[in-house]
């Protein structure tokens, strides 16, 4: 019933900046909460940054904090993941999901997922 469609695969350096989008469909923003996870190589699927619908509070893994930036856009239905100062470190598969509220930054609790796409941090 809902479809996330994700941007990407993505090649960038060391230091650059990337912004991923996952515009939402089927679904209604309401009491919704929109999350970014990422899978890196040889880990398991992690939280990244997450997102209220409805009242724009945000969360953030430690280690991305001061670096990434997520934000909605309501009208056109879509979360962004602004990334910034990107280390090799931050190289995985990124997807962006939704759950109904309440917060979580389990991957069990989100009903649904982007397809995934590629973001590779390499000089």
């Amino acid at each position: 019933h809902v479809q996330l469609l994700e941007s990407g695969p993505a090649l960038v350096q060391p230091a650059r900046s990337l912004s991923l989008s996952c515009p939402a469909s089927g679904r209604t923003f309401s009491s919704d909460v929109m999350a970014w996870f990422r899978h890196p190589p040889g880990n398991e699927r992690a939280f990244v940054a997450a997102i209220t619908c409805s009242g724009g509070n945000t969360y953030y893994a430690d280690c991305v904090k001061g670096r990434f930036t997520v934000s909605i856009d309501n009208g056109k239905r879509t979360v962004y993941l602004a990334m910034n100062s990107l280390k090799p470190e931050d190289t995985g598969v990124y997807y962006c999901a939704a759950k109904r509220t309440p917060y979580s930054t389990s991957r069990f609790q989100y009903d649904y997922w982007g397809q995934g796409s590629q973001v590779t941090v390499s000089s």
